[in-house]
């Protein structure tokens, strides 16, 4: 059996549970736009008529108008082009296009207040899918901190520590015959509401890296290597 048929099974029995008997049958459709960033554990419960509903506009792509409470607790209704849904870390998310400002948005289903079906239709756009597209949207989340490295490594490297959900990583144009797989320097991007956890991680890299900002993040490398450096020389 496949990951992806493993991760449906479960899916669809964790679901089940949640959704009213006069509800289940319309538990396809709720797979047919469920999508997964790692194979599924558990997670939480989602408002089944809210799921449902979501799951059908993403299906036939009709718009939607979403109330959505954001994390600083601001309400707003927004008119939402749906892609898909999206189970991640023990949580729900919903990714789509908000065609008022084009640009793609991802909210947690849990903070989904009200959901309503909209007449008229919508295309999906080329491009990631939803999973790729609500990793993305981690990544590049509006945080305190914004940190630019190049790390010499792979990306396979680099992905073991800084996930795509946590940092994008930016490949250059490689030259004629060159190696993919070979290490070299690569541009990676990040936002933080904190540094303190950076360093750890960048250190157990093990691979040659530069800060090219915040200054904030350098100095707190610094100390770590003092400390370490002062560990390693204790009798």
């Amino acid at each position: 059996m496949t990951a992806t048929a493993t991760a449906s099974e479960t899916a669809a029995a964790k679901i089940r549970r949640v959704l009213p008997e006069r509800l289940a049958r319309r538990l396809d459709t709720v797979l047919e736009s469920l999508t997964f960033t790692e194979p599924p554990g558990e997670f939480a419960t989602p408002d089944a008529e809210i799921l449902l509903t979501i799951a059908d506009a993403v299906r036939h792509r009709r718009p939607v108008s979403v109330g959505y409470t954001d994390r600083d607790g601001r309400r707003s209704q927004r008119r939402m082009h749906l892609y898909g849904v999206v189970a991640h870390a023990g949580r729900w998310y919903v990714t789509g296009a908000d065609p008022e400002i084009g640009e793609d948005r991802t909210f947690r289903l849990d903070r989904v207040a009200d959901v309503r079906t909209l007449t008229g239709s919508f295309e999906a756009p080329e491009g990631p899918d939803p999973a790729q597209r609500v990793l993305s949207g981690f990544a590049t989340a509006e945080y305190r901190h914004q940190v630019t490295l190049r790390i010499h490594g792979t990306v396979e490297q680099i992905r073991a520590r800084l996930p795509a959900s946590v940092a994008t990583v930016e490949e250059p144009a490689l030259a004629a015959g060159a190696d993919p797989q070979a290490e070299r320097w690569l541009r990676v991007e990040l936002r933080a509401e904190q540094l303190d956890w950076l360093p750890p991680v960048l250190a157990s890299l093990d691979r040659p890296f530069v800060i090219e900002r915040p200054d904030e993040l350098r100095d707190l490398v610094v100390v770590l290597a003092d400390r370490l450096a002062s560990y390693a020389s204790h009798t």
